[in-house]
């Protein structure tokens, strides 16, 4: 196998994996850049770690398993850090007030969930020699007790420099939130989990998006007291939208990794609708097609946006790491029937997707069945589509009403026929 993909135990040219990051946007902040490029002449281990907050992972969390699939591909071993136990305390950092606590039941079926997540986007056919592995920190956490915490941890730590972190004076500046102690101990958690895969696991590079710039560096001096070694951190930024609007949040909120909260057609969708000035950026960022490649694209997008080849091909791409080619093509096809108007060939799953968003009403099914079936003139005013029956005859006698994609007369009835996967 080549060096490219991480199978036999070489790794790419780190200067290459270094180029190919920045070109995409997935280099940020880096605690010994050059330092971090000779240590990764050797295959290394790296972890970011993931709160169990809720039982998905959002499209903001995307960015930093990106990264994780690209230095998997360099050669190098990615570890997941489920946070069963610092879940359990929250992050202050990018928040206004404190979190809500959530039961241990409640964090285990978040991690549950979101363990399918991550073995979708990483290889963890332990086949492979850098093979990706889970682990989770309430493992090493919960036969702590509170002295061995203070004694061996919190005596490392400045509460001086503690106090300059960003995540910690923004909320002591909102006097009408503060801040608590459990939620001011959370780097300290942070810190222990890079000693402890240190010590354990042999990890020497953590990577996080940029919020969590703090608490890497937080854990990477840790290990230098303690054991005097090296380790480094690296961050990727945080994405934004070009017009300053939230990334990642669609008229009906946020975008989420499952398809049971967003399903592979409403992901498409997202892509799709990717603002002209965004596309090349996604595309560097949320696909693995080469670099060369998405510039090449993006001139072409630049010429003719109004053919949309750029969304066309960010859509493609990052459907299809996320949901597969089975899901990919679930969504061309409600797409596609959606802009044909032909949607009698969509099974019930995706005329469900492909409707989720749009208007609607319910109506008794034993209607359909009465001798004739219900005349669409009768059914209109109960929707919302026409305010009364005059209203109502006047569209069906301009032809403008269709039922599932098809033109009707003036005289139209519905019956059961008519309903597609026997509900809609």
């Amino acid at each position: 196998m080549s060096a490219q993909t991480g199978h036999d135990g070489e790794v790419r040219a780190p200067e290459a994996l270094r180029r190919e990051l920045k070109a995409r946007g997935l280099w940020h902040q880096c605690t010994d850049e050059e330092g971090l490029i000779e240590h990764l002449r050797s295959p290394r281990s790296l972890y970011n770690g993931f709160d169990p907050t809720a039982d998905s992972l959002t499209i903001g969390n995307l960015v930093p398993i990106m990264l994780l699939r690209h230095f998997q591909r360099a050669g190098h071993t990615p570890v997941v850090l489920l946070g069963g136990a610092t879940g359990r305390i929250g992050d202050p950092s990018g928040k206004d007030s404190e979190r809500s606590l959530l039961s241990e039941e409640t964090i285990e079926e978040n991690i549950a969930a979101q363990r399918r997540i991550f073995e979708g986007l990483l290889d963890f056919d332990e086949g492979r020699a850098n093979h990706a592995r889970l682990v989770n920190n309430h493992d090493w956490f919960k036969s702590m007790d509170v002295y061995t915490f203070l004694r061996d941890v919190g005596k490392h730590f400045s509460v001086n420099e503690m106090l300059r972190r960003d995540a910690v004076r923004n909320r002591i500046e909102r006097e009408e939130q503060g801040i608590s102690y459990t939620e001011f101990s959370y780097m300290l958690l942070q810190g222990y989990d890079f000693l402890h895969l240190f010590r354990e696991q042999g990890i020497t590079l953590q990577t996080a998006g940029a919020d969590q710039w703090g608490n890497i560096v937080s854990g990477a001096d840790l290990v230098r007291r303690v054991h005097e070694k090296q380790v480094f951190g690296s961050t990727t930024p945080l994405v934004t939208k070009a017009d300053g609007g939230k990334f990642g949040k669609s008229e009906s909120g946020a975008v989420w990794l499952s398809a049971e909260r967003t399903s592979a057609y409403a992901y498409y969708q997202f892509w799709l609708n990717a603002s002209d000035d965004d596309v090349e950026r996604f595309l560097k960022i949320f696909t693995e097609v080469p670099v060369e490649d998405i510039v090449a694209l993006a001139a072409t997008h630049r010429a003719e946006p109004h053919r949309r080849q750029g969304q066309r091909r960010l859509a493609r791409e990052a459907t299809s790491i996320l949901h597969g080619e089975d899901g990919l093509a679930g969504a061309e096809q409600a797409t596609a029937a959606l802009f044909s108007g032909d949607v009698k060939g969509l099974d019930e799953r995706l005329l469900g997707e492909a409707f989720a968003e749009a208007p609607s009403s319910a109506h008794a099914r034993d209607r359909l069945g009465a001798e004739g079936g219900v005349a669409l003139a009768e059914l209109l005013p109960e929707t919302t589509l026409c305010s009364s029956k005059s209203e109502a005859r006047k569209h069906l006698s301009a032809g403008a009403i269709s039922v599932n994609g098809e033109k009707v007369e003036a005289d139209r009835t519905l019956t059961s026929a008519d309903l597609l996967a026997g509900s809609v």
